[in-house]
Formats: structure tokens, sequence, C-alpha cells
């Protein structure tokens, strides 16, 4: 989902080994995945509702293990009311300091999880699809402020802690770069969202920067605020 700039000031990288699911070695296989004798062929054909899948089982589970966390992202919006047209991934906000926690529980529930090169999530793979577990948005550590006014909500007929509009509408306006200012995507939730997003709070949080003023701009022309 959010992407951050190259001259970011970033969180310290939790201690997290490279989890993997696969054995390796004389290393005792992990715990039987439930989904493992039921792939990716009983999934629905739609990548939307594939991804909805995984969020789902991803929120479940984290739920289940009394995680502090939230649904972020194009998944979130969809949860608030947003269209049905989902990115490439699914997004989780999850504290810096519960990062090594919540990469063992999806361990243990058999799902490949690893560290990617960036030092801001942590990425986990289920049903196939891409799932991430952002403990930094817009260059910021994600707090307990954030995930607890997240609000619970139905994401497919499971319930879970979603962010609450606000905060997702400045997770993806305050990300936005010279490197990464993809607003086509932002411009539909942004829509969809609007009459439930404090708008004021999200200009305030973002500040002077050029390319979250520009969207600003943007929105104001086509009515959306």
């Amino acid at each position: 989902m959010t992407q951050n700039g190259d001259d970011a000031t970033l969180v310290r990288r939790p201690g997290i080994p490279d989890l993997r699911t696969a054995p390796d070695g004389d290393e005792p296989a992990p715990p039987q995945n439930p989904q493992a004798d039921q792939p990716l062929r009983e999934l629905p054909q739609d990548r939307n509702q594939a991804l909805l899948e995984a969020a789902k089982q991803v929120g479940a589970l984290l739920k289940r293990e009394g995680h502090l966390f939230a649904l972020a992202g194009s998944v979130a919006a969809y949860a608030h009311g947003g269209e049905k047209n989902l990115q490439h991934d699914v997004d989780f906000a999850i504290r810096p300091e519960d990062a090594e926690a919540v990469a063992a529980t999806l361990h243990e529930a058999g799902l490949t999880v690893y560290t990617p090169p960036e030092d801001w999530l942590i990425k986990a793979t289920c049903f196939g699809q891409p799932v991430d577990l952002i403990f930094e948005l817009a260059n910021r550590p994600v707090g307990a402020d954030m995930l607890k006014r997240a609000q619970e909500l139905s994401v497919d007929s499971v319930r879970m802690p979603v962010l609450a509009p606000t905060d997702l509408l400045w997770s993806l306006t305050a990300a936005f770069s010279e490197h990464h200012c993809d607003f086509g995507a932002a411009l539909p939730i942004a829509r969809a969202l609007r009459e439930k997003v404090d708008w004021e709070r999200v200009r305030r949080e973002c500040g002077d920067e050029p390319m979250p003023a520009a969207f600003f701009f943007l929105l104001e022309r086509l009515n959306v605020i």
C-alpha cells in the first residue's frame, strides 16, 4: 500500500528472522497448514475475491491471538463502503514492537512470512496472495492510538478492526512524494469515503508537502472535497 520516500526517517528494524514455511535441510517441518489440503484451486478466480479471502484469513488469525492491528489499504476502503476494486495486495497496520510476535503467529499457522529489503514492513503469503504487515505508515511508526481508533467492521462476513477513514486517507495522502505519486489509486477511495473523513485533519497532518497539496487541489477541482 504505502510507499515511503527515499529520504524517510526509518524506524529500527525489528529482530524478525527470515521465516519461511518450507523445511530447510534437517530442520523439522512447520506446523500443518489447515489450508494446504485445499489450495488455490478452491479460491474464486476473481482476484478481488481472492484478496478478500486472504484478508479474512490473516485478520482472523491476528484477532484470535489478540494482536493489536488494523486492516489498511484498498481492502480497508472496501470495508468502509468503497468499490470492490482492490489493489495488488492486502495491507495490515501493526506496531513495530509487535512485528516479531505477529510474524510468529502467521508462521505457526503455516503461512510463509519473510523480511523484505524495506525495513518498514514484513511480508506474508496467504492463499497465494501477497500480504503486507506494515509498521510504518507515511514515514511514521504505527502507534497504539491509531490502532485503537480503528473501527470493527465486517470484511466479507468476517469482523475485524479497520483503519478509521481519516487515518486511512491520511496514510495514502501523506505518502505521496516525487517517487510515489499515484493519484489514480487514491482518488476513488477519497471519493467513496469523502463524507467520513476529517479532511482538515488530513491537511494539517500532511503539512506543506507539495505532492499531498497537489492531491488536495485535484480533489477540490473535482468537487470531491
